[in-house]
């Protein structure tokens, strides 16, 4: 099958802000002299609707709504200072100058994504963004994934999807897509059962390449 269109999640994937988030409440933590568990955020990565006390390491008397402040602020600090992880523009431009069509899907909300990928000039390269307020459930099902596929108007066969979460690739292979997964550092130990192949990154991984991907199958 020819490769039409390319699926990409945000958070994680296009930026690491999943790092951001958890490094700022590391920081929270290690500022109030609190010993933080980092596998209490790692486990809530590609998540969403999971109701929990990230905070539960402190005394049920400190006020959450002042922890969630700050580690409200902290965290677009970081976020906003974020790199875009390599090898995506590249292939945002090579996917773009060959006439692909692109598409974001993420859990996140559209303020949330747009302004990212705004900001760092990445939003004109995609055809449309697919985010939570978009669909009835968000990864792992795959409702984000088929929205994004019937917008760009292609079958799930000629098209990749691109994730870093556990959840988000199993819903992308739920809908019926092939899987590249790039993890980040908060979901590098995870295990990715559905991926079609498994890299550290995107550096140097070329339509070509991702073209042979469709071809095998």
């Amino acid at each position: 099958m020819p490769l039409r269109g390319l699926i990409f999640d945000f958070d994680g994937l296009i930026v690491d802000t999943e790092s951001a988030i958890i490094d700022s409440w590391q920081t929270i933590h290690r500022e109030d002299g609190i010993s933080a568990r980092p596998e209490v955020l790692h486990a809530l990565v590609g998540h969403v609707g999971i109701e929990t006390d990230i905070w539960d390491a402190y005394p049920q008397t400190r006020d959450r709504v002042l922890l969630e402040q700050r580690h409200r602020v902290l965290a677009r600090a970081l976020m906003a200072a974020a790199p875009v992880r390599p090898g995506v523009a590249d292939l945002l431009a090579e996917a773009r100058a060959a006439g692909l069509r692109l598409a974001v899907a993420s859990n996140s909300s559209h303020s949330h994504v747009e302004g990212q990928l705004s900001s760092r000039g990445l939003l004109a390269f995609f055809d449309a963004v697919l985010c939570r307020e978009d669909v009835p459930l968000g990864k792992p099902a795959p409702d984000l994934y088929l929205a994004a596929l019937a917008r760009l108007g292609i079958p799930a066969l000629d098209a990749i999807a691109f994730e870093d979460s556990v959840p988000g690739h199993l819903a992308a292979a739920r809908a019926g897509l092939r899987v590249v997964v790039t993890p980040n550092p908060a979901t590098a130990n995870h295990e990715f059962p559905h991926a079609t192949v498994r890299w550290d990154s995107l550096q140097s991984v070329t339509l070509g390449l991702l073209s042979g991907l469709t071809a095998s199958g």
